[in-house]
């Protein structure tokens, strides 16, 4: 889906903002797109290399039916090159290796597991699911047949025209705004930022629910004025879209810098707070207090978590028990 063909076999994938140009037997950055004879091939569909029932709020998403399970798939591959990447082995083996691995399942399997698992979503996760889009949409159009919701866990770096286009199966989304600086993008993922920017302004226009989560990296994104602009950013979105602020942890290409303070996570939550965000949470901290919803009105405690899991649901017909206030989401 969504390439052109141009001259000499050469072809334009419109399927992320890269819109990459491949020559014939070359594949695109993302190293799952490879064009034969001047037509574009995916190497990953039905190639399934994870695949879990995990809690839907290990995506994070805290407002999309909370406590419910999600069959969370990925194939192999990425249009980035974080350099903090969790799961390199698998996003970035294409571009390492050469290789596609992976067991094969088709989309009717997929849906079968979620329903066997009472999932209430399927998740396409773990590496970027822009990158095996056609997988994903066909998965989602069968799951909604099921009244299965999707739900996409992305850097966010997709086209207008891939929104579109799977629009009628994509529910919701969590969306990593890993900074505000284009040059961070351009260094350490090998993207640019104003393209995240259009698609979470797209999402949110084409009534998709979105979440977004930055990952707060000591010295590289983590000054005030740069979390402001964030902060301000996602309220431009709407005041009830939740931002997740998680703890960085030393990871592939980056173990030279420690782990995120927790004072460093309070003082970003509070700017997310003062911005006039209604839900702000912090992440890879099981046991902190900002892991909780609290009623945006009256500070009722709604949903009380640990980690990835619910201890208490307090929340009466998608409103707070209290004052009636509602709790904003899919639930």
């Amino acid at each position: 889906m969504l390439y052109e063909k141009l001259e000499d076999d050469n072809v334009r994938c419109y399927l992320c903002a890269h819109r990459c140009k491949i020559a014939p037997s070359r594949r695109g950055i993302c190293g799952v797109r490879e064009n034969r004879e001047g037509i574009l091939y995916t190497l990953v569909y039905g190639m399934v290399i994870a695949e879990n029932a995990d809690p839907i709020e290990k995506k994070p998403l805290f407002h999309v039916h909370p406590g419910s399970r999600s069959l969370s798939i990925a194939t192999v591959g990425c249009n980035f090159h974080c350099t903090f990447c969790q799961n390199h082995d698998i996003s970035q083996m294409p571009r390492e290796t050469g290789k596609i691995m992976g067991r094969e399942a088709t989309p009717e399997e997929i849906v079968r597991r979620a329903v066997d698992s009472k999932s209430k979503t399927i998740a396409y996760t773990y590496t970027e699911p822009t990158i095996f889009y056609e997988f994903a949409h066909d998965i989602g159009r069968i799951a909604h047949e099921k009244g299965i919701k999707n739900v996409f866990v992305t850097n966010g770096f997709m086209t207008e025209e891939a929104l579109e286009k799977i629009l009628p199966c994509l529910d919701a989304a969590n969306v990593d705004l890993k900074a505000f600086s284009d040059n961070f993008y351009k260094k350490h993922c090998g993207g640019r930022l104003q393209p995240v920017l259009d698609s979470l302004k797209k999402m949110k226009e084409l009534g998709i629910w979105i979440e977004v989560t930055t990952l707060i990296i000591p010295t590289l994104n983590d000054s005030d004025e740069e979390l402001e602009e964030i902060a301000k950013f996602i309220y431009s979105l709407g005041s009830e879209t939740p931002w997740h602020i998680s703890r960085f942890h030393p990871q592939y290409e980056m173990t030279e810098l420690p782990p995120t303070s927790l004072a460093a996570l309070h003082k970003a939550a509070k700017i997310g707070e003062e911005a006039g965000l209604k839900y702000v949470y912090t992440g890879n901290v099981p046991g902190d207090e900002k892991e909780n919803t609290y009623c945006s009105n009256c500070g009722n405690l709604l949903i009380d978590r640990y980690g990835f899991y619910i201890n208490k649901y307090n929340v009466d017909n998608g409103k707070c028990p209290k004052c009636g206030t509602v709790l904003d989401g899919i639930l």
